[in-house]
C-alpha cells in the first residue's frame, strides 16, 4: 500500500512538471516604449461550429509585416491552434489612427469565398501579449428583406484596438469593428481592399496576476453553479434516507431473525438474496475481459484525479493553450501501471492464467475505440484542412509515448499485480452446479436498470455537464474546478449508493449474475 501511495504522488509530480512548460511565454511581458508587443493570428472559423477552425491566413487577408509561423508546444498542436504573426504591427505605448497595414485586391473567387464566410458568422482570434481576443469578418444587413438574396454583405476592414497598460505591462486589449469601414462583398466583381488599425493606450492600476480575470466565469454563473451543488447535495440526502430507512431496515431485521432464532431460521425455507448464497460468488463469464474493464475504470478514475489536483493547483487558468490536453496524454502514460496491476491482480484471484492476454486486452480496451476514432476523425480533418488535423510529426511523438512510456508501464504493472499473491476470499461456500435464475419482469432487464441507475446521477450533475460541453464543443471557458471537484464527490457517493440499493434488489430477485450488472451501475 505503502509502495502503491508513492507511486500516486510520483505520478502527480512527473504530470505537473510536464504541464508546467506548456505556460505561454517565456519573457516577463515586460516592455518599454516602442518595443514591438507580439501579436499571432490564431484561427477562424464559424462561430455556430467552434470544432471546424481553418488557420488565419487560409483566407486572402493580407499583411504589413512578413508572415511567421510560431512553433506551437505539443498541447497546442493538439487544441488545433496554428499561431502565425499577426497582420498588424503594434509598439508598446505607440498610438497610431486609421493606418493602412496593407492593401489587397479581391478577385473574384476570393470575393465569393469571404461572402460565403460573412454569411456563416465567421470569426477570428489573435492573440495579443497572450491575451485572446476575437471578431466577426463581416455583417449581413437584411432589414427589411423578405428575399435572402437581397441581403447585403459587408466586410470589416478597420479594426480599432483600445489596450490598457500598467507601468511596463499590458493588462488587457478590447477591440471593436469601426461599423463604417466596410466593403461591399455582394457581387462578384474584383474589388480593392484597405486593411486598416487604430490603437490607443490608456493606463490602469490592476495588477498584472490578475489580468486574466475578464476570462473567469462570472459571479452569476458561479451562483448558478453553487445553487446547483446545493441541489445535488439534497438529492444525496434523500437517496441517503431513503437507504437508510428501507434498505437498511430489511437487512437489520433479517440479520436479527438469523442471531436470535437460529434453529427456527435453518428450517424455514430460504427465499429472496439467501437462497442464492451458494452462488453469488461465482466467478463471472469473460472474466479476463471483466477484469481488464475494472483495470481501465481505475485508470480513467486516476487520470480524473490527477486532473483535478492539477486544475486546483491552479494549472490549467484560462487560455493557458494545450495544459489540459498535454496533462491527459502524460497523466494517461503514467497511470497505465495502475491499469496493469488492478487488471491482473483482479484476473489472477479469479483463478485466471493467460495473464498475458489479459494485458493486451486491458490495453487494447481503451486503446483501441480511441485509435479507431482518431483515425476517423483525423482523416476528415485532413481532408477538409481544418486545424484540428494533427501533423504527422505530433502523430509520430504521441505513438512514442504509448510506445515508450504507456506500455512497459502496463507490463510492469501487470507483473506486479500477478505476483501480488492476492487470493480471492468468498464468505461463504460455491455450490458446484449454478442455480436457476427464475423469469423476471421486464423492468428487471440490464438496460432498463442501466436508465435507472443513470438517471439520479446524471440529475445531480447535468448543469456541470452543461457548462463542461459549453467549454469542450462551444466558447465558454471553464474555470470553477473547486465546484466542479465538489459535484464529482457527490456523483461518487450517489453512485455508489444507486448501484448497492440496485445491486440488492438484484439478489433478492434471485439473480446471481450480479458481476457485470455492477460493474455497469459503478460506471
Amino acid at each position: 500500500m505503502e509502495r502503491m501511495r508513492t507511486c500516486l504522488v510520483a505520478v502527480a509530480l512527473a504530470s505537473l512538471c510536464c504541464v508546467a512548460h506548456v505556460r505561454s511565454s517565456a519573457s516577463d511581458h515586460r516592455y518599454k516604449a516602442g518595443d514591438e508587443v507580439p501579436l499571432y493570428a490564431n484561427k477562424v472559423g464559424p462561430f455556430g461550429n467552434p470544432s471546424e477552425t481553418y488557420r488565419y491566413f487560409d483566407f486572402p487577408f493580407c499583411s504589413s509585416v512578413p508572415l511567421k509561423e510560431k512553433k506551437e508546444a505539443f498541447g497546442e498542436v493538439l487544441n488545433g491552434d496554428r499561431l502565425v504573426s499577426g497582420p498588424y504591427r503594434i509598439d508598446f505605448l505607440s498610438e497610431k489612427d486609421a493606418e493602412i497595414a496593407c492593401k489587397r485586391k479581391l478577385s473574384k473567387e476570393e470575393v465569393a469565398r469571404f461572402r460565403t464566410a460573412i454569411s456563416k458568422d465567421y470569426y477570428f482570434q489573435m492573440y495579443f501579449d497572450d491575451l485572446p481576443f476575437w471578431g466577426f469578418f463581416g455583417k449581413v444587413d437584411n432589414v427589411g428583406k423578405a428575399d435572402p438574396s437581397d441581403c447585403k454583405y459587408y466586410l470589416y476592414k478597420h479594426l480599432v484596438f483600445e489596450i490598457f497598460y500598467n507601468k511596463d505591462r499590458v493588462i488587457e486589449i478590447n477591440v471593436r469593428i469601426d461599423p463604417r469601414a466596410v466593403v461591399d462583398v455582394t457581387g462578384d466583381e474584383p474589388v480593392d481592399v484597405d486593411f486598416m488599425y487604430t490603437v490607443k493606450w490608456k493606463e490602469i492600476d490592476v495588477p498584472f496576476e490578475k489580468r486574466l480575470d475578464k476570462y473567469k466565469s462570472s459571479s452569476s454563473l458561479r451562483q448558478i453553479q453553487w445553487f446547483s451543488t446545493l441541489n445535488s447535495c439534497v438529492t444525496l440526502l434523500l437517496l441517503t434516507a431513503f437507504l437508510a430507512t428501507i434498505l437498511m431496515r430489511i437487512l437489520k431485521n433479517d440479520f436479527i431473525k438469523y442471531a436470535h432464532d437460529e434453529e427456527s431460521a435453518d428450517q424455514e425455507e430460504e427465499t429472496g438474496w439467501k437462497s442464492i448464497h451458494g452462488d453469488v460468488f461465482r466467478y463471472p463469464k469473460h472474466k479476463s475481459l471483466f477484469a481488464a474493464a475494472i483495470g481501465c475504470g481505475t485508470q480513467l478514475f486516476s487520470i480524473t484525479i490527477f486532473i483535478f489536483i492539477l486544475a486546483v493547483v491552479g494549472v490549467f487558468y484560462p487560455y493557458n493553450r494545450g495544459a489540459l490536453l498535454t496533462a491527459l496524454v502524460v497523466i494517461y502514460a503514467l497511470t497505465s501501471g495502475i491499469a496493469g496491476y488492478t487488471a491482473a491482480s483482479f484476473y489472477c484471484q479469479l483463478e485466471g492464467t493467460n495473464w498475458v492476454r489479459n494485458l493486451l486486452l486491458t490495453g487494447s480496451l481503451l486503446c483501441g475505440p480511441l485509435f479507431v476514432t482518431f483515425c476517423f476523425l483525423n482523416t476528415v480533418a485532413v481532408a477538409y484542412k481544418v486545424t484540428a488535423a494533427l501533423p504527422f510529426g505530433t502523430i509520430v511523438v504521441i505513438f512514442l509515448i504509448w510506445a515508450l512510456f504507456s506500455t512497459p508501464l502496463l507490463v510492469l504493472g501487470g507483473i506486479a499485480g500477478k505476483d501480488s499473491k492476492a487470493e480471492f476470499q468468498a464468505p461463504c461456500r460455491t455450490t458446484k452446479c449454478p442455480r436457476d435464475i427464475p423469469p423476471l419482469p421486464w423492468y428487471w432487464k440490464t438496460l432498463h436498470q442501466m436508465a435507472m441507475a443513470g438517471l439520479l446521477p446524471f440529475s445531480a450533475i447535468y448543469i456541470e455537464i452543461y457548462y463542461l460541453f459549453a467549454s469542450v464543443w462551444g466558447h465558454r471557458i471553464y474555470t470553477t474546478y473547486v465546484i466542479l471537484f465538489i459535484v464529482f464527490i457527490i456523483l461518487l457517493i450517489i453512485t455508489a449508493f444507486i448501484t448497492v440499493a440496485l445491486t440488492y434488489f438484484q439478489l433478492a430477485a434471485e439473480d446471481h449474475g450480479w458481476w457485470w450488472r455492477y460493474a455497469v451501475f459503478g460506471s
